[in-house]
């Protein structure tokens, strides 16, 4: 069968760094970090104190009062975010097959904070069981794409993917599946996540992933740099509205750019470490590429996983050069998580934002906190530190990887 044409018509956000697409485009462009010492909780006992909080948020400019007493924050993010890309879409409920209109969701975690307090008010009580009877509809992943659908009636397909830090890329893959399958005209895809809570930021401490660097937390996420010494805890969530080509023209829709591939892999090799050679990071772009019937030497952009590890920052670009070879040399290369933090299951949404953003305006954003050169890195490869840069931009490729060794690759690509 021929696959339809899919594009993008729709963008929403709400980050560390912009509580809206275009003011969060704006600050990566700016290089603003959105590290600070976290206060969503009291950190006194923690070995990080500090992460890349959403700043501002109420729940209610978005959601009825009484519904947001019912949601998680992460699902609150969700809303948010699918609230301000269905409006950019133009998408009126009214003027199209709700039928046909499907939500597809990521999260790599949920509703951890609800959990958190639930199970910390049972184990402190007399035994008694006085649970709070949203706890399970809050706590449950797919509880976002039940409220954006609720909200809208779009009686589409509707679930959520779970694949940790990769979950939003591939419920962006899946969505693009389904249309270009002619099993939807339109989806609302992304992802949310809100993991900044005591055991969140505990958890990965004991695990020793996070950065410690207390004393700087604005510095702290410098993906590729020297002194690198661990990701920084984001939160937050973006949303695209993905459509069938002709559908979007046919009801006039702005269209920011297509999207032709995706791809997905795994590492087979460690519960959280990446595959040394960046094996796993190698398929998945390949997959995407092959995915989307395109050389390698057509992609201009890549925004990488990123994270300001020492081993996966040293995968991910082993990987790289094994796929695009001298071409590698030619590509602006960029990690957003320098400024927004690691947002988990998240993070492929916000990113694949960021990309789709870079090829509306020409222009990459840049890897800021840059310090000090690793000579274990390629200094002919154009990590893009510190500045942005203007260039022309037809594809760009958004990577993510996760714990379980997850991968998933999504290109889009200037619209003609």
């Amino acid at each position: 069968m021929e696959l339809r044409r899919v594009v993008v018509t729709g963008l929403g956000a709400m980050t560390p760094i912009g509580n809206t697409a275009q003011e969060y485009w704006d600050n990566l462009l700016k290089g603003v970090s959105g590290a600070a010492p976290i206060t969503l909780f009291d950190t006194e006992k923690h070995k990080t104190k500090f992460a890349c909080e959403v700043k501002g948020f109420n729940p209610t400019d978005f959601i009825d009062r009484k519904d947001a007493r019912k949601m998680d924050r992460f699902v609150q993010f969700a809303m948010a975010t699918s609230t301000e890309a269905v409006e950019d879409a133009a998408l009126d409920p009214e003027k199209v097959d709700v039928d046909r209109v499907g939500v597809i969701w990521g999260a790599g975690i949920g509703g951890i904070g609800i959990f958190e307090e639930e199970v910390s008010k049972y184990a402190t009580g007399d035994g008694t069981p006085k649970i709070n009877p949203f706890f399970i509809p809050k706590m449950i992943i797919d509880i976002s794409a039940g409220w954006i659908s609720m909200k809208y009636g779009f009686r589409g397909p509707n679930f959520s993917t779970v694949s940790a830090c990769a979950s939003s890329t591939n419920a962006i893959i899946d969505a693009f599946n389904y249309i270009r399958l002619n099993k939807a005209d339109v989806m609302v895809t992304g992802g949310s996540e809100a993991a900044i809570t005591p055991c969140g930021i505990g958890g990965f401490n004991a695990m020793k992933a996070l950065s410690e660097r207390n004393d700087s937390p604005e510095t702290a996420s410098r993906p590729f740099d020297a002194e690198r010494d661990g990701f920084v805890m984001g939160e937050g969530s973006a949303a695209i509205i993905l459509e069938e080509y002709e559908h979007a023209k046919a009801r006039g829709a702005k269209i920011y750019c297509e999207i032709v591939g995706g791809g997905m892999s795994a590492d087979a090799h460690h519960l959280t470490a990446p595959h040394p050679e960046g094996l796993g990071a190698k398929n998945v772009m390949i997959n995407a590429l092959n995915d989307a019937e395109m050389d390698f030497s057509e992609v201009d952009y890549i925004n990488v996983h990123g994270t300001s590890t020492p081993l996966g920052d040293l995968a991910e670009t082993a990987a790289i050069k094994q796929v695009f070879g001298e071409h590698a040399y030619d590509l602006n290369i960029s990690s957003t998580k320098s400024m927004t933090g690691h947002l988990l299951g998240a993070a492929g949404a916000i990113e694949a934002a960021a990309c789709i953003k870079s090829i509306e305006t020409q222009t990459v954003p840049p890897t800021i906190n840059h310090f000090t050169d690793d000579e274990r890195f390629d200094e002919k490869l154009n990590f893009t530190f510190n500045k942005p840069q203007e260039r022309e931009i037809n594809v760009a490729l958004s990577n993510t990887f996760g714990f379980g060794g997850h991968n998933a690759s999504v290109i889009f690509k200037k619209i003609k």
